[in-house]
């Protein structure tokens, strides 16, 4: 019997059974689509995060209290007890860092309103307190007007430099540069209109503007921890400034030889390879649930190739009877085993396919599907309609011609 005649047997008892082999498919889809589906989002939120942090440049890096990314509570209290990062430190690492070209300090205020006449802003708008470096540090492009000068900072003016959601907020119909807008019931003219950067994971990131740092802390008070943003003069010397201003920001805070800093230094390698590591995670528990899918799904595709041998005992001893040999009736058994698994996980892979692209049209992240998850996802399907269609079929191959040819 050669091998094209027992798929298309296996195909025609799928096909005569629809109901009962949809019903058994139903875990190896889910374990598919799983598979497929998570590794699509988690692929396409890793390349859209990837983009999001190269903004910082390969010779930038920045200086703050909490690392980028931290759990649980007892992180939050290890990280809160420690000094806050101060101006003062920022000046310092301006004023004896050799290997740096910029150093940018800023503080964030959230949930901040603005108001133009009786128009106002959203009440989740983000208000930042920046040095002229801010700009250039952050990834930050002026459209129209200015940005912030030393002198902004010096004589702590009320002067600011909006977003695109602001501007659209308040000015929908005319320019916003020169405008007096009131911050916390002050008054604030506005010198620059930032260039629109879009959203990510569908949050807009130009709902906020920017204050002299000066007048900021005159707003806000004293007692918040800064950012730090620090730009080496070359790629070449990145090294050198990240020591130096270690270094440096471990002697104004005293911290004690041998012990660990009390601030965090990170870049956008430091700030991948920690969210390469997290997604990591998530891979391993997306492919362990779909895995426990699978496993359930080849449990129920033993026992309804078990029903199938039952079913077709007289076929098998007819078989048998006109010289169908042991490896014969093993092989049809198991390649339909093999093709019901197939089948559900290319059932499987459409459906992941699918929500991708749906997660995708929804978000702004891009519906990356990886070859290699598909590969994957199918070589399980196959091992798992073999290893649970074995001993179905090694039952098939077994039985005695002439005791099927009596069964009823």
């Amino acid at each position: 019997m050669n091998f094209i005649e027992p798929v298309f047997m296996a195909m025609g008892s799928l096909w005569s059974n629809k109901l009962r082999s949809s019903l058994t498919l139903l875990g190896v889809i889910i374990g598919v689509f799983t598979i497929v589906g998570m590794q699509s989002v988690i692929v396409g939120f890793r390349q859209d995060m990837h983009k999001q942090i190269s903004v910082l440049g390969s010779d930038v890096f920045q200086v703050q209290k909490f690392p980028a990314m931290h759990m649980g509570r007892h992180d939050r209290r290890k990280y809160e007890n420690r000094k806050d990062i101060t101006w003062e430190q920022g000046k310092a690492i301006r004023k004896f860092a050799s290997h740096v070209a910029a150093v940018g300090v800023e503080g964030w205020s959230r949930g901040q309103l603005l108001k133009y006449h009786d128009k106002k802003t959203h009440a989740n708008m983000m208000i930042a307190g920046g040095t002229p470096e801010f700009a250039l540090a952050n990834g930050y492009y002026i459209q129209e007007g200015r940005f912030l000068t030393e002198s902004d900072i010096l004589h702590s003016r009320n002067v600011i430099v909006i977003g695109t959601d602001v501007a659209e907020a308040l000015f929908p119909f005319s320019d916003p540069i020169g405008a007096s807008i009131k911050l916390m019931g002050k008054p604030f003219q506005v010198i620059g209109l930032l260039e629109e950067r879009g959203s990510r994971f569908g949050e807009t990131r130009d709902n906020h503007s920017i204050i002299p740092l000066s007048t900021w802390q005159e707003l806000y008070g004293t007692n918040h921890s800064m950012n730090i943003t620090v730009r080496a003069r070359s790629a070449e010397e990145y090294d050198s400034a990240v020591d130096e201003v270690t270094a440096i920001m471990r002697t104004v805070r005293k911290v004690p030889p041998g012990q660990p800093n009390d601030f965090e230094i990170f870049s956008s390698q430091s700030l991948t390879s920690q969210f390469d590591q997290m997604t990591k995670m998530v891979r391993f528990a997306a492919i362990g649930i779909a895995s426990i899918s699978l496993l359930v799904a080849g449990i129920g595709i033993m026992n309804i190739m078990l029903v199938t041998v039952t079913e077709r005992t007289r076929e098998i001893g007819i078989r048998k009877a006109i010289g169908a040999k042991r490896m014969d009736v093993l092989m049809q058994f198991l390649i339909e085993s093999v093709i019901l698994s197939l089948s559900g996980g290319i059932v499987g892979v459409i459906i992941g396919v699918g929500i991708a692209k749906l997660i995708a049209g929804a978000t702004s992240l891009p519906a990356v599907i990886p070859g290699w998850s598909i590969v994957v996802a199918l070589i399980f399907c196959s091992i798992i309609g073999l290893f649970f269609g074995l001993y179905p079929a090694a039952k098939a191959s077994r039985l005695d011609p002439i005791e099927s040819l009596r069964y009823e």
